[in-house]
């Protein structure tokens, strides 16, 4: 028993030690719930939904975002303007630690405009996430239906990242 619990022990504390390793390799930064809706007919635009939540220490920047889906993919957000609501392009997003970065219809997405093909519901599809500390993130997003609000119906988008510096 004794050998057992020693195992388990050791077991454990490398696992530990091995996703400090990784979220410090990264400034700490997890991509969670990422997701978009599926695109009406013939739509040239659609939009990515996610959340950024910075564990590490120190804030870091959203400055780019890429993907071959579109002819153009950038941070956006929605603006109230002599009484419209209107999207506008967004330099960069301050990542801050203990706050969670949401992107959520209505406020911060990511806007693909041009689209080479429709965003279709069911489909995973790749989006490159560019920080200015940690680099890129290489990420999936599960397409939701047209009227979809929120991240998938069991309560989890796709997440897979890679981190390259």
């Amino acid at each position: 028993m004794r050998t057992f619990l020693t195992v388990f022990i050791c077991t454990v504390l490398f696992a530990v030690s091995q996703a400090s390793a990784h979220e410090m390799k990264n400034n700490g930064l997890m991509v969670k719930d990422s997701w978009a809706r599926a695109t009406a007919g013939p739509a040239k635009a659609g939009a990515a939904y996610l959340t950024i939540a910075n564990m590490g220490h120190e804030t870091d920047r959203l400055v780019a975002v890429k993907s071959d889906l579109a002819k153009r993919t950038e941070i956006h957000t929605h603006l109230m303007k002599d009484g419209m609501i209107k999207m506008r392009h967004v330099e960069a997003v301050e990542v801050s630690p203990g706050t969670p970065t949401i992107f959520q219809p209505g406020g911060l997405h990511i806007m693909f405009m041009g689209l080479n093909k429709p965003l279709v519901e069911g489909e995973t599809l790749p989006l490159t996430l560019v920080f200015e500390k940690t680099g890129e993130i290489d990420i999936e997003f599960v397409v939701q239906g047209v009227s979809a609000k929120s991240k998938n119906k069991d309560g989890h988008g796709a997440h897979k990242h890679k981190y390259r510096s």
